[in-house]
Protein backbone atom coordinates (compact mmCIF):
# COMPACT_ATOMS: atom_id res chain seq x y z
CA UNK A 1 0.00 0.00 0.00
CA UNK A 2 1.50 3.37 -0.99
CA UNK A 3 0.42 4.90 2.34
CA UNK A 4 1.55 3.09 5.48
CA UNK A 5 -0.43 5.01 8.12
CA UNK A 6 1.37 3.50 11.11
CA UNK A 7 4.80 4.25 9.66
CA UNK A 8 3.80 7.82 8.70
CA UNK A 9 2.43 8.60 12.16
CA UNK A 10 5.46 7.09 13.92
CA UNK A 11 8.04 8.93 11.82
CA UNK A 12 10.33 11.43 13.52
CA UNK A 13 9.37 15.08 12.95
CA UNK A 14 11.45 17.01 10.46
CA UNK A 15 12.84 20.39 11.45
CA UNK A 16 14.54 23.07 9.42
CA UNK A 17 15.45 26.73 9.77
CA UNK A 18 13.41 29.17 7.73
CA UNK A 19 13.92 32.87 7.12
CA UNK A 20 11.93 35.61 5.43
CA UNK A 21 12.19 39.33 4.83
CA UNK A 22 10.06 42.23 3.66
CA UNK A 23 10.52 41.30 -0.01
CA UNK A 24 9.08 37.83 0.64
CA UNK A 25 6.10 39.36 2.42
CA UNK A 26 5.50 41.86 -0.37
CA UNK A 27 5.72 39.15 -3.05
CA UNK A 28 3.17 37.03 -1.17
CA UNK A 29 0.81 39.97 -0.77
CA UNK A 30 1.07 40.76 -4.49
CA UNK A 31 0.39 37.09 -5.22
CA UNK A 32 -2.97 37.31 -3.43
CA UNK A 33 -3.96 40.52 -5.19
CA UNK A 34 -2.65 43.32 -2.96
CA UNK A 35 -2.21 46.59 -4.81
CA UNK A 36 -5.20 45.96 -7.08
CA UNK A 37 -7.83 48.14 -5.43
CA UNK A 38 -11.29 46.64 -6.05
CA UNK A 39 -12.74 50.15 -6.08
CA UNK A 40 -11.99 51.27 -9.64
CA UNK A 41 -12.54 54.90 -8.65
CA UNK A 42 -9.73 54.86 -6.07
CA UNK A 43 -5.99 54.60 -6.68
CA UNK A 44 -4.38 51.19 -6.18
CA UNK A 45 -1.69 52.87 -4.09
CA UNK A 46 -4.03 54.22 -1.40
CA UNK A 47 -3.14 53.74 2.27
CA UNK A 48 -5.09 50.52 2.60
CA UNK A 49 -3.06 48.73 -0.08
CA UNK A 50 0.25 50.30 0.93
CA UNK A 51 -0.01 48.41 4.22
CA UNK A 52 0.63 45.29 2.14
CA UNK A 53 3.00 46.59 -0.51
CA UNK A 54 5.21 49.43 0.81
CA UNK A 55 8.11 48.38 3.03
CA UNK A 56 7.91 51.46 5.27
CA UNK A 57 4.27 50.67 6.19
CA UNK A 58 4.33 46.91 5.90
CA UNK A 59 2.40 44.54 8.11
CA UNK A 60 2.00 40.80 7.57
CA UNK A 61 -1.25 39.06 6.72
CA UNK A 62 -1.31 35.91 8.91
CA UNK A 63 -1.81 33.61 5.92
CA UNK A 64 1.78 34.44 4.94
CA UNK A 65 2.62 31.65 7.40
CA UNK A 66 1.54 29.13 4.74
CA UNK A 67 4.47 30.13 2.50
CA UNK A 68 7.04 31.60 4.91
CA UNK A 69 10.48 30.21 4.16
CA UNK A 70 9.62 29.42 0.51
CA UNK A 71 10.65 25.82 0.77
CA UNK A 72 9.73 25.05 4.34
CA UNK A 73 7.92 21.70 4.65
CA UNK A 74 4.67 22.05 2.74
CA UNK A 75 2.05 20.05 0.91
CA UNK A 76 4.40 18.59 -1.70
CA UNK A 77 7.31 17.93 0.68
CA UNK A 78 4.88 16.31 3.10
CA UNK A 79 4.37 13.61 0.49
CA UNK A 80 7.99 12.52 0.95
CA UNK A 81 7.49 11.65 4.62
CA UNK A 82 8.22 8.02 5.63
CA UNK A 83 5.32 5.70 4.86
CA UNK A 84 3.98 7.87 2.04
CA UNK A 85 4.48 7.26 -1.67
CA UNK A 86 1.77 8.68 -3.90
CA UNK A 87 1.23 10.00 -7.42
CA UNK A 88 1.28 13.80 -7.35
CA UNK A 89 -1.44 13.89 -10.03
CA UNK A 90 -3.83 12.29 -7.50
CA UNK A 91 -3.16 14.88 -4.83
CA UNK A 92 -5.34 17.84 -3.90
CA UNK A 93 -5.09 20.24 -1.00
CA UNK A 94 -8.25 19.42 0.95
CA UNK A 95 -8.19 22.04 3.69
CA UNK A 96 -6.09 24.31 5.87
CA UNK A 97 -6.13 25.35 9.50
CA UNK A 98 -3.81 28.13 10.66
CA UNK A 99 -3.41 29.34 14.24
CA UNK A 100 -1.24 32.40 14.83
CA UNK A 101 0.15 32.73 18.34
CA UNK A 102 1.28 36.33 17.86
CA UNK A 103 1.74 38.78 14.96
CA UNK A 104 4.24 37.62 12.34
CA UNK A 105 7.23 39.97 12.04
CA UNK A 106 8.13 41.52 8.69
CA UNK A 107 11.55 39.89 8.89
CA UNK A 108 12.24 36.74 10.83
CA UNK A 109 14.02 33.47 11.43
CA UNK A 110 12.29 30.43 12.89
CA UNK A 111 12.48 26.68 13.26
CA UNK A 112 9.69 24.89 11.36
CA UNK A 113 8.96 21.38 12.59
CA UNK A 114 6.67 19.15 10.51
CA UNK A 115 5.10 15.75 11.06
CA UNK A 116 2.13 13.70 9.90
CA UNK A 117 -0.41 14.34 12.66
CA UNK A 118 -3.21 12.13 11.30
CA UNK A 119 -4.14 9.79 8.47
CA UNK A 120 -7.84 9.42 7.69
CA UNK A 121 -9.59 6.83 5.53
CA UNK A 122 -12.35 8.41 3.44
CA UNK A 123 -13.12 5.26 1.46
CA UNK A 124 -12.10 6.27 -2.04
CA UNK A 125 -9.39 8.61 -0.77
CA UNK A 126 -6.99 9.14 2.10
CA UNK A 127 -6.48 12.40 3.95
CA UNK A 128 -3.10 13.22 5.47
CA UNK A 129 -2.84 15.97 8.06
CA UNK A 130 0.59 17.60 7.83
CA UNK A 131 1.24 19.75 10.91
CA UNK A 132 3.95 22.40 10.84
CA UNK A 133 4.82 24.39 13.96
CA UNK A 134 7.05 27.46 13.72
CA UNK A 135 8.96 28.80 16.72
CA UNK A 136 11.49 31.61 17.04
CA UNK A 137 13.62 32.92 19.92
CA UNK A 138 10.52 34.44 21.53
CA UNK A 139 8.42 31.27 21.43
CA UNK A 140 5.69 29.79 19.20
CA UNK A 141 4.73 31.81 16.11
CA UNK A 142 2.16 29.71 14.28
CA UNK A 143 0.75 26.22 13.77
CA UNK A 144 -0.31 25.10 10.28
CA UNK A 145 -2.38 21.99 9.56
CA UNK A 146 -2.60 21.10 5.87
CA UNK A 147 -5.17 18.46 4.97
CA UNK A 148 -3.84 16.58 1.93
CA UNK A 149 -6.47 14.67 -0.10
CA UNK A 150 -5.05 11.69 -2.02
CA UNK A 151 -7.49 10.13 -4.46
CA UNK A 152 -7.57 6.35 -4.73
CA UNK A 153 -5.63 5.70 -1.50
CA UNK A 154 -8.48 5.04 0.94
CA UNK A 155 -10.16 1.81 1.90
CA UNK A 156 -7.49 0.61 4.32
CA UNK A 157 -9.84 0.45 7.31
CA UNK A 158 -8.56 3.50 9.15
CA UNK A 159 -10.30 6.23 11.14
CA UNK A 160 -12.61 8.34 8.94
CA UNK A 161 -11.70 11.51 10.84
CA UNK A 162 -13.89 14.28 12.23
CA UNK A 163 -17.38 14.76 10.85
CA UNK A 164 -18.30 17.82 8.80
CA UNK A 165 -19.51 20.82 10.83
CA UNK A 166 -23.24 20.98 11.44
CA UNK A 167 -23.47 24.67 12.32
CA UNK A 168 -23.00 26.06 8.83
CA UNK A 169 -24.36 29.59 8.41
CA UNK A 170 -27.90 30.13 7.15
CA UNK A 171 -29.87 33.20 6.18
CA UNK A 172 -28.62 36.32 4.49
CA UNK A 173 -24.93 37.08 5.01
CA UNK A 174 -23.84 40.23 6.83
CA UNK A 175 -21.47 41.14 4.02
CA UNK A 176 -20.90 40.07 0.42
CA UNK A 177 -17.53 40.91 -1.11
CA UNK A 178 -16.33 40.30 -4.65
CA UNK A 179 -12.68 39.94 -5.55
CA UNK A 180 -11.44 39.35 -9.12
CA UNK A 181 -8.44 37.16 -9.81
CA UNK A 182 -5.96 37.75 -12.61
CA UNK A 183 -5.25 35.45 -15.54
CA UNK A 184 -1.64 35.22 -14.33
CA UNK A 185 -2.53 34.96 -10.64
CA UNK A 186 -1.24 31.40 -10.22
CA UNK A 187 2.02 32.18 -12.03
CA UNK A 188 2.65 35.07 -9.65
CA UNK A 189 1.54 33.25 -6.51
CA UNK A 190 3.74 30.21 -7.17
CA UNK A 191 6.84 32.43 -6.86
CA UNK A 192 6.25 32.29 -3.10
CA UNK A 193 7.24 28.63 -3.11
CA UNK A 194 4.46 26.28 -4.26
CA UNK A 195 5.84 24.86 -7.50
CA UNK A 196 3.18 22.19 -8.12
CA UNK A 197 2.87 22.06 -11.95
CA UNK A 198 -0.90 21.69 -11.56
CA UNK A 199 -1.01 25.49 -11.32
CA UNK A 200 1.12 26.28 -14.38
CA UNK A 201 1.44 23.38 -16.83
CA UNK A 202 -1.65 22.76 -19.03
CA UNK A 203 -0.59 19.19 -19.85
CA UNK A 204 -0.11 18.29 -16.18
CA UNK A 205 -3.46 19.89 -15.34
CA UNK A 206 -5.15 17.66 -17.95
CA UNK A 207 -3.52 14.57 -16.43
CA UNK A 208 -5.00 15.64 -13.10
CA UNK A 209 -8.45 15.95 -14.68
CA UNK A 210 -8.71 19.72 -15.19
CA UNK A 211 -9.27 21.56 -18.43
CA UNK A 212 -6.48 24.00 -17.59
CA UNK A 213 -4.23 25.01 -14.66
CA UNK A 214 -6.10 25.94 -11.50
CA UNK A 215 -5.38 28.55 -8.86
CA UNK A 216 -3.69 27.39 -5.68
CA UNK A 217 -6.20 26.76 -2.92
CA UNK A 218 -3.96 28.69 -0.55
CA UNK A 219 -4.04 31.66 -2.91
CA UNK A 220 -7.85 31.71 -2.67
CA UNK A 221 -7.45 31.30 1.09
CA UNK A 222 -5.17 34.35 1.26
CA UNK A 223 -7.38 36.47 -1.00
CA UNK A 224 -10.36 35.62 1.21
CA UNK A 225 -8.59 36.36 4.49
CA UNK A 226 -7.34 39.71 3.16
CA UNK A 227 -10.85 40.67 2.02
CA UNK A 228 -12.28 39.78 5.44
CA UNK A 229 -9.56 41.68 7.31
CA UNK A 230 -9.93 44.75 5.10
CA UNK A 231 -13.71 44.95 5.24
CA UNK A 232 -14.71 43.54 8.63
CA UNK A 233 -11.66 43.77 10.92
CA UNK A 234 -10.68 47.38 10.24
CA UNK A 235 -7.65 46.29 8.24
CA UNK A 236 -5.96 45.10 11.45
CA UNK A 237 -4.11 41.85 10.74
CA UNK A 238 -3.23 41.49 14.44
CA UNK A 239 -6.88 40.76 15.24
CA UNK A 240 -6.77 37.40 13.43
CA UNK A 241 -6.30 34.45 15.78
CA UNK A 242 -7.01 31.54 13.45
CA UNK A 243 -8.40 30.74 10.02
CA UNK A 244 -9.63 27.33 8.91
CA UNK A 245 -11.20 26.28 5.62
CA UNK A 246 -12.13 23.34 3.41
CA UNK A 247 -11.28 23.53 -0.29
CA UNK A 248 -14.58 22.52 -1.87
CA UNK A 249 -13.82 23.33 -5.50
CA UNK A 250 -11.36 24.91 -7.87
CA UNK A 251 -10.81 28.44 -9.12
CA UNK A 252 -9.55 29.11 -12.63
CA UNK A 253 -7.30 32.18 -12.86
CA UNK A 254 -9.30 35.14 -14.13
CA UNK A 255 -12.49 34.19 -12.29
CA UNK A 256 -14.17 36.38 -9.66
CA UNK A 257 -14.61 35.25 -6.06
CA UNK A 258 -17.87 35.99 -4.27
CA UNK A 259 -17.17 36.01 -0.53
CA UNK A 260 -20.13 35.79 1.85
CA UNK A 261 -19.56 36.55 5.54
CA UNK A 262 -21.73 35.95 8.59
CA UNK A 263 -20.80 37.54 11.92
CA UNK A 264 -20.63 35.44 15.08
CA UNK A 265 -19.33 36.24 18.55
CA UNK A 266 -15.54 36.23 18.21
CA UNK A 267 -15.60 34.73 14.73
CA UNK A 268 -16.68 35.17 11.13
CA UNK A 269 -18.20 32.35 9.07
CA UNK A 270 -17.32 32.54 5.40
CA UNK A 271 -18.19 30.83 2.12
CA UNK A 272 -16.63 31.53 -1.26
CA UNK A 273 -17.99 30.80 -4.73
CA UNK A 274 -16.88 31.36 -8.32
CA UNK A 275 -19.14 34.05 -9.82
CA UNK A 276 -18.73 32.99 -13.45
CA UNK A 277 -19.83 29.41 -12.67
CA UNK A 278 -23.07 30.25 -10.85
CA UNK A 279 -21.34 30.55 -7.47
CA UNK A 280 -19.82 27.07 -7.67
CA UNK A 281 -18.46 26.39 -4.16
CA UNK A 282 -14.77 27.09 -3.72
CA UNK A 283 -14.24 27.44 0.05
CA UNK A 284 -16.65 26.07 2.64
CA UNK A 285 -16.60 25.54 6.43
CA UNK A 286 -14.42 28.64 6.67
CA UNK A 287 -14.03 30.26 10.07
CA UNK A 288 -11.92 33.30 10.93
CA UNK A 289 -11.45 33.64 14.69
CA UNK A 290 -10.57 37.13 15.85
CA UNK A 291 -10.21 39.45 18.83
Amino acid sequence: MPIDAAKALAAEPRSREITWNSKDVQLYHLGIGAGANPDKHSPATDADELRYTLESRLHVLPSFATVAGAGAPGVISGLSMPGIEVDLARVLHGGQTLTVHRPIPVEGRATATSRIAAVYDKGKAAVLVLRTEATDDHGPLWTNDAQIFVRGEGGFGGDRGPAAPTDRPTGEPDRVIERPTREDQALLYRLSGDWNPLHADPEFAKLAGFERPILHGLCTYGITLKAVVDTLLDGDVARVRACSTRFAGVVFPGETLRIRVWRREGSLRVTVGAVERDDAPVLTDTIVEHS
